[in-house]
C-alpha cells in the first residue's frame, strides 16, 4: 500500500514539475538558443527534486497533518483556552526558527548588510543580527498564530484584523530605514514555507471542526495569513531599534 501511495506521488510530482522543466527547455534553446549546459547533472538533480517531492508531500499527509489536528482537537476538547494559546504561540514560534527559508534569508541579510558598513562585518556581530532577525520572525509568528486561534475560537472576522494589519504595515513602511524594508516583505513569505504550512493549516482546520458553530472552510483557513502579515511589522520594527 505505502508502494503504490509512493508510486502515486512520483507521478504527481512528475506532473507538477513538467511545466516548469518546458518552460525552460522553451527558453534555453528556442530563445537562447543554446544547449542545455550539464545536462547530467540536471537530469539527476531533476529525478531528486522529483523524490524529495513525493516523499515530502507523502510525509505531510501521514504525519504533520493528522498530528496538527489531532493534537488541536485534543486541547479544544481539554476545555484549557490558556493551553491551547500557548500550544498556538509555541507551535508558531519553533516551526518559524526551523524554517529552513528563513535561516537563509536571516544570513544573507546579515552578510549584505556587514557589506554595506550597516553593522560590524565580524563573525559575531553578523550571526548577532540573523539571530535577532530570525527571534524576531519566530516572536511574530507565534503571536500572529495566537491571534488567529483566538479569531478561530471568538469568531472574529477575518478581513477586519488582515485590512487592520496592512495599514499597520503600509504606516511603518513611511517610518522604517529603507535598509529593512525589503528585507521585512520578504520575512513575510518565508515564514510560510515547508515545515511552518502543513502544522499551522492542520492547527486551524482542527481546532475549527470541533468548536460548535465553526466551519472548518469559513474559520479554519487563514491563520497563514496572520503568519505572513505580523513578521513585516516586527522585522521593520527590529530595523528601526537596529539602524536607529
Amino acid at each position: 500500500m505505502i508502494v503504490s501511495l509512493l508510486l502515486k506521488k512520483l507521478r504527481d510530482a512528475v506532473a507538477d514539475l513538467t511545466p516548469i522543466v518546458l518552460v525552460i527547455a522553451f527558453f534555453q534553446i528556442v530563445v537562447l538558443r543554446q544547449h542545455l549546459p550539464q545536462v547530467e547533472e540536471l537530469l539527476t538533480g531533476s529525478l531528486l527534486v522529483v523524490a524529495g517531492l513525493a516523499l515530502f508531500v507523502q510525509g505531510l499527509e501521514m504525519g504533520l497533518f493528522p498530528l496538527g489536528e489531532s493534537m488541536a482537537r485534543a486541547l479544544a476538547a481539554k476545555g484549557s483556552l490558556f493551553w491551547l494559546l500557548v500550544f498556538a504561540f509555541a507551535l508558531g514560534f519553533s516551526t518559524t526558527v526551523a524554517e529552513p527559508a528563513l535561516i537563509a534569508v536571516a544570513a544573507e541579510a546579515a552578510r549584505v548588510a556587514g557589506q554595506e558598513g550597516l553593522i560590524d562585518p565580524g563573525a559575531a556581530s553578523l550571526e548577532q543580527y540573523a539571530l535577532g532577525l530570525r527571534m524576531s520572525v519566530a516572536f511574530s509568528v507565534g503571536l500572529a498564530i495566537l491571534i488567529g486561534v483566538l479569531r478561530i475560537i471568538r469568531g472574529w472576522p477575518v478581513h477586519y484584523l488582515i485590512i487592520g494589519g496592512y495599514a499597520v504595515v503600509m504606516l511603518m513602511t513611511i517610518f522604517a530605514p529603507k535598509e529593512i524594508v525589503g528585507i521585512a516583505y520578504d520575512a513575510g513569505g518565508v515564514t510560510t514555507s515547508t515545515i511552518t504550512v502543513p502544522l499551522v493549516t492542520a492547527l486551524g482546520v482542527g481546532l475549527a471542526s470541533v468548536i460548535r458553530g465553526r466551519s472548518p472552510l469559513v474559520d479554519g483557513f487563514g491563520l497563514i495569513a496572520f503568519a505572513s502579515l505580523l513578521p513585516m511589522i516586527f522585522v521593520m520594527g527590529y530595523g528601526m531599534l537596529v539602524f536607529g
